[in-house]
């Protein structure tokens, strides 16, 4: 999961990209990029850290010229550590490419030996998006005959892209001297959308919240393959790319990744977390008796939707019980299990009023790792709670995910090869309630019916690109940990043929 950005304008953009990427920073903490081109050059500053951080008012009288885009990174792919692969990447043939990238190519180790061995191209990092950048490259010079430039010709080098990558991919290029180019992988799973200013700039970003926030109008989602290319003179031009496009969102955008007040894929993300908690409600009531619960609480901030739904529909107090240190970033993000544990008490504290002697429903938007339920679980029991229940707006996450979501290592999983009695012990609650898969995907497929369906291997195990499996994952998990993979749920993995929704 990262957060991409792409500017044309007839107006400096060096603000414009800074305003849009701080409000996708929730998208990844890790690095910050920006690049800018005027008269054919491309001017870029990228380093690790946070937004803020990273640009200074010297960082940003550095990046001059009218068209540009920008990154926030969270790393699935590559070093997390390396400052080398923030983004955007650069080529300089033919005609000089940037590029920033959202997604994970599962087909990169193959697709760097095909560049280097057959292409002759370089490629100096680890990170998938570079390969991506350098197929992209080679696939418009080709295209072009090494010289030529046409729209014709871009299309079809994103064409021919299409069908050497595998993954989820969502990316924004500029092209120097000719403008810039958005698409999006075949299956949709990552979002990316358009807007228009009242000035004629036009934008794409990850989210609608983007667009919105910085003042320009939501004009459409970029539909699953398809390329759209803004010219130097402010003309949007578009192309199916993909042979036979699907749409696949991933859900745990609507479940966790994405902010409440954006809109993808035509599906309101706050109304899909409002309907998780009414089917979570349903559920809930069949395993826990209602007498028994005093309060709804949520833990801070993505559940506060599906908490709120669930308490109306019970008739239960809605309280805030954890206050959230704005400053400490998402523990999910947080590479590495020991930060993300002691973050958890920095990042929330209890308001004692709200627990001591009430039996406590906390609702959360998903458990991952368990990590920060275990600790929030043991935070409301010091705080005087004499019962704690856990309820979560999504179904256990079983399966690592593959397509750009920070979960690749089965046993970071704290469902994958336990009973639900066993995660609850080792969360610690008194009972444990999940959504199910089927309510979850019918809560969020009913806002938007037009969808093929949606991405959700992470609780199904069902890969929608067909390409993936059991030894893939195991692959995955060894290139990221340089260890053997455990293979508690390799007899529960699905098909990776099926796209049942």
């Amino acid at each position: 999961m990262c957060g991409i950005v792409g500017v044309a304008s007839t107006a400096p953009v060096n603000q414009l990209l800074y305003d849009a990427l701080l409000l996708l920073q929730h998208r990844g903490q890790d690095a910050a990029g920006i690049v800018t081109e005027q008269e054919r050059k491309f001017f870029m500053h990228k380093a690790k850290g946070m937004v803020r951080d990273v640009f200074r008012t010297r960082n940003m009288r550095a990046l001059p010229g009218n068209h540009g885009l920008g990154q926030v990174r969270y790393p699935t792919a590559g070093n997390a550590y390396s400052e080398e692969e923030a983004q955007p990447f650069y080529v300089n043939a033919p005609f000089g490419i940037v590029m920033a990238h959202n997604g994970n190519l599962t087909n990169a180790q193959a697709l760097r030996r095909d560049m280097v061995e057959r292409n002759h191209r370089h490629i100096n990092t680890d990170s998938d998006s570079e390969v991506l950048l350098n197929v992209l490259a080679h696939e418009i010079g080709r295209a072009g005959q090494h010289g030529a430039w046409s729209t014709e010709a871009l299309f079809a080098a994103v064409a021919a892209t299409h069908l050497r990558l595998q993954g989820s991919y969502a990316v924004v290029a500029l092209i120097a001297g000719h403008g810039l180019l958005a698409f999006r992988d075949p299956y949709g799973i990552r979002p990316l959308c358009i807007g228009r200013g009242k000035d004629g700039t036009v934008m794409v970003a990850s989210e609608s919240v983007a667009l919105e926030g910085t003042g320009h109008d939501f004009l459409r989602d970029i539909a699953p393959g398809e390329a759209v290319f803004i010219g130097t003179d402010g003309q949007i031009q578009s192309r199916q790319c993909a042979a036979q496009p699907r749409h696949y969102p991933c859900v745990f955008e609507y479940v966790y990744l994405a902010r409440p007040d954006s809109t993808l894929d035509g599906i309101s993300v706050y109304q899909a977390r409002l309907n998780m908690g009414q089917t979570l409600a349903d559920r809930l009531r069949l395993q826990v008796p209602l007498d028994e619960i005093d309060v709804v609480i949520p833990i801070p901030e993505s559940s506060r939707p599906a908490a709120t739904q669930l308490a109306q529909l019970l008739g239960k107090p809605y309280r805030e019980g954890f206050v959230k240190n704005r400053y400490v970033g998402r523990t999910f993000i947080m590479p590495g299990q020991a930060v993300r544990k002691k973050s958890v008490r920095q990042k929330l504290n209890v308001i004692g009023s709200e627990f001591k002697g009430r039996r406590v429903l906390l609702v959360d938007d998903s458990i991952v790792r368990g990590t920060t339920s275990r600790e929030i679980v043991q935070m409301a029991r010091e705080a005087g709670a004499t019962k704690v229940y856990m309820a979560s707006a999504a179904p256990p996450v079983m399966f690592p995910n593959v397509y750009g979501i920070d979960m690749p290592t089965r046993d970071e999983l704290v469902a994958c090869g336990r009973t639900l009695e066993e995660v609850r012990q080792s969360i610690g609650c008194d009972a444990l309630i999940y959504q199910s898969v089927e309510d979850m995907k019918r809560a969020v497929g009913s806002l938007n019916p037009a969808l093929d369906g949606f991405e959700a291997s992470c609780f199904d195990g069902v890969y929608v690109t067909g390409d993936i499996s059991s030894e893939d994952v195991g692959r995955l998990h060894a290139q990221r940990n340089g260890a053997e993979e455990d293979d508690a749920c390799s007899s529960r993995l699905a098909l990776p043929n099926s796209t049942d929704a």
